[in-house]
């Protein structure tokens, strides 16, 4: 469900938001802690550990977009397609330009995207291989925060963006909306207090209301909004919410695998203890993303 207009003004939940805020703080701490090596490269894992529930935001994040059908859409980060395959559903693209570093993902996303209208192609955001003013709506979900420069990236996606249309993103919510990753990073720090810096919620100042309004207005967008997306996130059993942690894809992930086995035993006896289990085995989390969106 989306939640109701969010004064980002008024969000106390983040560290970085109890301070004057200072979007030139944001881009100092970001820079200084977004550079932890992460893998992602094998589409499988990370749709079953993050992708399943892109999919559930990406048509939500769509509907209050609204762009208009036969548009020319740019999608900046792909990653599996979740957002691709959301924009055929409902918005009745022209065409649709996709790109991400990763290989891996685009191979996963080519398999599960087969429409003419879909051009998927490896490429650096930093440095999008389209036309200025190419596209009516540029889209990105789950990167912002993963890249070295979210500035850079936020100006490309204007820059072929035509004036008069969209450029808007997701991100997920790690201080404490997307539930499931906040329980794994709350276990480990508790078993591994040094590791406190790992944190997505540390990490990733940017992924928060304040932040990404700031970030858009900073490129020059107009009627900057930002929402909040929250969505029910449904384990089967433990070992559904525990499995995509060893996939090795992601920030988790690749912690996760950089330990050895009795600290990964520790953490994940510590979570079976911790989640409540419904009668029927599976668990049930909430995952919050916020939106963000401007007009060029």
């Amino acid at each position: 469900m989306i939640l109701a207009g969010h004064d980002s003004g008024s969000h106390q939940d983040s560290k970085l938001c109890r301070r004057p805020f200072d979007l030139h703080f944001v881009w100092q701490v970001f820079s200084m802690t977004n550079q932890t090596s992460e893998t992602w490269n094998a589409g499988g894992p990370y749709e079953q550990y993050v992708g399943r529930w892109s999919r559930i935001v990406a048509r939500e994040f769509l509907a209050w977009l609204g762009v208009a059908a036969g548009q020319r859409w740019g999608d900046v980060g792909c990653g599996t397609g979740a957002l691709v395959e959301n924009i055929l559903a409902v918005s009745e693209p022209k065409w649709v330009f996709a790109i991400d570093k990763s290989g891996g993902f685009l191979t996963e996303a080519q398999g599960r995207v087969r429409d003419a209208r879909v051009r998927f192609e490896v490429a650096d955001a930093t440095v999008m291989p389209w036309a200025t003013a190419s596209c009516d709506a540029t889209v990105s979900g789950l990167v912002l925060n993963f890249v070295p420069n979210a500035l850079v990236v936020a100006r490309e996606m204007v820059r072929v963006t035509r004036p008069g249309g969209k450029v808007a993103a997701y991100v997920w919510d790690y201080s404490g909306g997307m539930q499931m990753m906040r329980h794994f990073w709350d276990a480990a720090i508790a078993m591994n207090p040094d590791d406190a810096k790992l944190d997505q919620a540390e990490r990733f100042p940017l992924c928060q209301p304040e932040p990404l309004t700031a970030l858009f207005r900073e490129v020059g967008l107009n009627s900057v909004a930002v929402r909040a997306i929250q969505i029910p996130t449904v384990f089967r059993d433990f070992d559904d919410y525990w499995l995509p942690f060893l996939g090795k894809q992601g920030a988790a992930p690749t912690y996760l695998a950089s330990l050895d086995d009795e600290r990964r035993d520790r953490i994940r006896e510590a979570l079976r203890a911790r989640l409540a289990v419904s009668a029927d085995g599976s668990i049930s989390l909430m995952a919050r993303a916020w939106a963000v969106q401007g007009t060029v």
